[in-house]
């Protein structure tokens, strides 16, 4: 079974057992499999050289964007604060075992480490970048920033139901069960948030929001679990719920920076493994 990234000194699991890149790279066997047309046998008027056909290019994914959303998939999927270790992505193989060239990989890991992702060590190869202490904290608090306006703009536009469905995301964890459905609860954290900042219905915020949402992913993925933060989490979004459901703007605002702002506290005090 072959390996497509490792750590300073062992291996880590297959991707062929995570099962994403295959999955976000079917469409290539699909595409590479369907016979092509000759513009000759078709009639002049079948086949202008105008918009219609370059639209349809447009619409069809390219190598390098299904490389980059595998790749990027996969780098979310790691747990990637579990250790101080370098986790080194294997351009070559990534490549091979897509069934594409090293061009679009290699495409796709230049805007990733434009992104943040990773960074590339010359004569070394590619590596997924963990964000240091004081980098974590500054990225929570612009996340801050565009929770809070989400949460703003959430009482002002969104629709009953819409918030109503915020506060049915947390009913199976009443009762005192949310230690024994951590792992549960982690991912109905994640979509809590990502909820916030779509339902706000400002396109601008949803596309700034994007990439650094996937970086506050992986910290949340790791301090979820510390300390006393799962319950206080779970107390702040039913806060912050109602404060939506009461269309009190400047409650719902205040109470979203603030439970942002409580991780980059929990990080400053706790978090000396991002050093």
């Amino acid at each position: 079974m072959r390996q497509y990234f490792c750590r300073t000194g062992e291996s880590i699991a297959p991707l062929a057992a995570v099962g994403i890149l295959y999955t976000s790279m079917n469409f290539i066997e699909r595409t590479l499999a369907k016979p092509t047309p000759s513009r000759a046998d078709e009639p002049a008027a079948a086949r202008p050289d105008s918009a219609p056909r370059l639209v349809e290019a447009l619409e069809q994914p390219s190598f390098k964007n299904q490389a980059y959303a595998a790749l990027k998939n996969l780098i979310v999927s790691m747990d990637i604060y579990r250790s101080r270790d370098d986790i080194r992505l294997d351009e070559r193989k990534l490549a091979a075992d897509l069934g594409i060239s090293r061009t679009p990989v290699r495409e796709a890991l230049a805007q990733l480490e434009r992104e943040g992702f990773v960074r590339t060590i010359p004569r070394r190869g590619v590596y997924v970048v963990r964000k240091t202490k004081a980098e974590a904290i500054e990225l929570i608090t612009a996340w801050a920033a565009l929770e809070s306006m989400a949460a703003r703009l959430i009482t002002e536009n969104a629709r009953d139901e819409d918030i109503a469905a915020l506060r049915r995301m947390f009913a199976t964890f009443e009762d005192g069960q949310l230690q024994a459905k951590l792992d549960e609860y982690s991912e109905v954290n994640i979509e809590f948030h990502q909820t916030i900042i779509r339902l706000s219905g400002n396109r601008v915020l949803i596309d700034l929001a994007e990439n650094l949402f996937t970086h506050m992913r992986m910290l949340r993925n790791k301090t979820i679990g510390e300390k006393d933060r799962a319950d206080r989490s779970i107390r702040d979004h039913m806060s912050i719920i109602e404060a939506l459901e009461a269309r009190d703007t400047r409650r719902a605002e205040e109470l979203t920076r603030e439970h942002a702002l409580g991780l980059a506290q929990h990080v400053a005090r706790y978090a000396d493994y991002l050093d």
